[in-house]
């Protein structure tokens, strides 16, 4: 898959998610497979009055190529400007974000409030495809409500002025996360546009990452929310598409190690007293896969020290190692 420049092989992208694609989980990610990773969204307002936190939330590590930079916001110029920061903080392509359902981030107009907007909608994506020279791709759910599907004619007017990719979450705003994706929606999208269309939700397994590729003509799979606990799910994936054969689950010893490396880069890039507060949802993920285990994921959210952590990753595996099973 090419997106601009930028050749996407294979096409497994991890998706943008608050609170899980930082610099720590995209190089995990990378290292399994994940071909193009993709920042947590940066709000673009916040972005231009100079908020530490946005500017650590685009850190990239050194090499870390091809990456892309997500940017919110509703206001043209504010977006363009925030678009070519994050060019100079070495993304590869710029991202807006026209998904998001959460509350705070739709009643500003931003996230997938945009899907409710054509105009304001192609203005932003306009004025940030001017503002750079990398290239810029949008990700968007399908529409607010089941009564206004509007990515496929959004996609449309976007590769119009110039975007290079689009990601389609197949639910809608209204849906949040409880209703099941329908890939339907991407397959709309894709009969509309010549650019690439990625196809993102419930890709839970290899096989369904195939399936969305064959019954939507998807050019791409991004993974989100399968990843959590289990970067290994990449590989699995970029497996299955080339081979057609399986990889065996990671062991408990597999999953221990990599929730212990997670923790680790975590207390690097952000030292021990933000980082394990941070890790505490992300080890409950990677101890998982023994009767049992609730108990240790529960105990996940009271940790405060690294060496606690630790502990209570040993603690897992020996529990684990016990029960002599592997997760699946």
């Amino acid at each position: 898959m090419q997106i601009g420049p930028i050749l996407v092989d294979p096409p497994i992208l991890l998706a943008p998610m608050a609170g899980v694609s930082n610099r720590a989980f995209r190089a995990l990610a990378r290292t399994q497979g994940a071909t193009l990773c993709t920042t947590e969204m940066v709000n673009a307002n916040a972005l231009l009055h100079q908020s530490a936190k946005s500017y650590w939330m685009m850190e990239l590590d050194p090499g870390e190529t091809p990456v892309g930079i997500q940017i919110a916001g509703s206001d043209p110029d504010v977006m363009a400007r925030a678009a070519q920061e994050a060019e100079r903080h070495g993304a590869d392509l710029v991202d807006i974000n026209m998904g998001c359902p959460v509350p705070k981030v739709v009643k500003n107009g931003d996230g997938s409030a945009l899907l409710t907007d054509e105009a304001t909608a192609v203005a932003v994506v306009s004025a940030v495809v001017q503002a750079v020279n990398i290239p810029v791709t949008v990700k968007m759910r399908a529409g607010w409500d089941h009564d206004a599907i509007t990515a496929p004619r959004l996609a449309q007017r976007f590769e119009e002025v110039g975007v290079k990719a689009v990601a389609i979450h197949a639910r809608t705003r209204s849906d949040q996360y409880l209703r099941p994706a329908n890939w339907d929606f991407i397959r709309q999208v894709k009969e509309r546009v010549a650019i690439p269309v990625i196809g993102n939700g419930d890709v839970k397994e290899p096989e369904d990452a195939l399936r969305m590729m064959e019954q939507t003509g998807a050019d791409g799979v991004m993974i989100g929310r399968a990843a959590f606990g289990d970067p290994w799910i990449f590989q699995r994936v970029t497996r299955y598409l080339a081979t057609g054969q399986q990889m065996s689950p990671p062991s408990a010893t597999e999953r221990a190690l990599m929730g212990m490396r997670h923790l680790h880069r975590m207390v690097e890039i952000k030292g021990e007293r933000v980082a394990v507060p941070e890790m505490r949802k992300q080890l409950a993920w990677y101890l998982k896969g023994t009767p049992g285990s609730a108990k240790y994921r529960r105990r996940c959210q009271q940790l405060t020290t690294q060496v606690d952590a630790e502990t209570l990753v040993e603690e897992w595996l020996d529990h684990a190692r016990d029960q002599e099973l592997t997760w699946s």
